[in-house]
């Protein structure tokens, strides 16, 4: 019998402290974490690895979060991806922004690593 794959998560940020965190306490609790720095280095690992979620900054020097999920949402490879979004501005986004982006959940920051696992395995076994 085939072991299952163990589940992948791409994390964006442009903040090395929030990736290191963020990845530990994904990596703990059984995950295997993919990072990038922005969004053209997110696109090319998603589109590469396929992760199981991608949890993503929406400001990022090099584009936003909110283009990153547009992109991935109109890619063949990587349009059933679901997204959390991590951002300080939450009151600045639009829902419309949001319309054809897989956005599950928008988390402001600063955020609780347990409740974004949580909140991730929550969406991640959704998927199953």
């Amino acid at each position: 019998m085939d072991q299952p794959r163990t589940k992948r998560v791409l994390v964006v940020d442009d903040e090395i402290h929030i990736i290191n965190v963020v990845a530990m306490k994904f990596r703990h609790a059984g995950y295997e974490v993919l990072t990038a720095r922005d969004p053209q280095e997110a696109l090319e690992i998603a589109r590469t690895e396929v992760p199981d979620l991608v949890i993503t900054d929406h400001q990022m020097p090099g584009g936003s979060g909110i283009d990153l999920c547009k992109t991935l949402r109109s890619s063949t490879e990587t349009t059933e991806i679901p997204i959390i979004l991590l951002t300080a501005y939450d009151f600045s986004i639009v829902k419309e922004e949001l319309g054809n982006c897989n956005v599950c959940t928008i988390m402001p920051k600063p955020f609780s690593p347990r409740e974004l696992l949580a909140k991730a395995a929550e969406i991640v076994e959704a998927a199953v």
